[in-house]
């Protein structure tokens, strides 16, 4: 028989909030990351959730301040503080809604993958912790053990995951007209129209408007409670930004 497979997105699908900036956090409490950076992510963080939507310059200043970070350093010992990042924030963010729609695929025999932007190091820590077949994610290059501070591919991002996805069909045997794929976002159309089950999880504006028209199941697992705390945290961090702005031009 044919396998089946179902693909998932992570960052407010199977994860709330994203990963990359519980990434962020780690690092700057490792001293990765000044804490002007580290305000900038809260404040990115916080108009994700509550819009529920990316922002294309968002998605570009991370990714470039993530290559910034990471150019130069050694590819071992980075990967390890991706593990004890991923267990001190990441691991209990995930949202057990969503897990367990993955859990019924694992259960019916499915091939389950993970395919999301973020950096592959964290994509595999999530897969291995979820069960699933494998993950995907942005695969940064490598040169002599270090980071060479470049995206040979390109983020995995947009169309880019439905290549991905498109190549792991080739390489398995997947039936994508009988495959599932998980996204909260827009920019993953690509991917969703690929497969024969489309599904939409805490859909952004546009997917939702996507899902009615064509008849896709849409799921809302979002803890409102946590937007709310989320928004304040940024918006408080805004005003402690301004603040001291305001302190630094009255003294200049």
């Amino acid at each position: 028989m044919t396998p089946t497979a179902a693909f998932f997105d992570l960052d407010n699908t199977l994860l709330r909030g994203t990963s990359l900036i519980q990434l962020g956090r780690g690092l700057f409490e490792r001293g990765f990351v000044d804490s002007r950076v580290m305000l900038r992510a809260v404040l990115m963080e916080a108009r994700f959730r509550a819009t529920g939507a990316e922002h294309a310059d968002d998605t570009s200043e991370a990714k470039n301040t993530a290559l910034e970070l990471i150019k130069g350093r050694d590819a071992v010992e980075f990967t390890r503080h991706c593990a004890e990042i991923f267990e001190a924030h990441i691991a209990d963010r995930f949202c057990p809604e969503a897990v367990a729609i993955a859990r019924e695929h694992l259960d019916a025999g499915h091939a389950v993958w993970l395919v999301t932007a973020s950096p592959v190091e964290i994509a595999e820590l999530c897969a291995n912790h979820l069960g699933f077949t494998g993950g995907l994610g942005t695969v940064a290059e490598r040169a002599d053990g270090f980071y060479t501070g470049r995206l040979p591919d390109g983020l995995l991002h947009g169309p880019a995951k439905a290549i991905a996805v498109r190549r792991l069909a080739d390489e398995h045997g997947y039936d994508l007209s009988h495959a599932h794929a998980y996204s909260d976002s827009s920019n993953d159309l690509p991917m969703l129209w690929l497969v024969g089950h489309p599904t939409a999880i805490n859909p952004d504006r546009t997917l939702r408007r996507e899902a009615e028209t064509n008849g896709w199941p849409t799921f809302d697992f979002r803890d409102q409670g946590g937007v709310r705390r989320t928004v304040a945290r940024g918006l408080r961090a805004g005003a402690t930004l301004g603040l001291a702005a305001r302190a630094l031009a009255r003294r200049s």
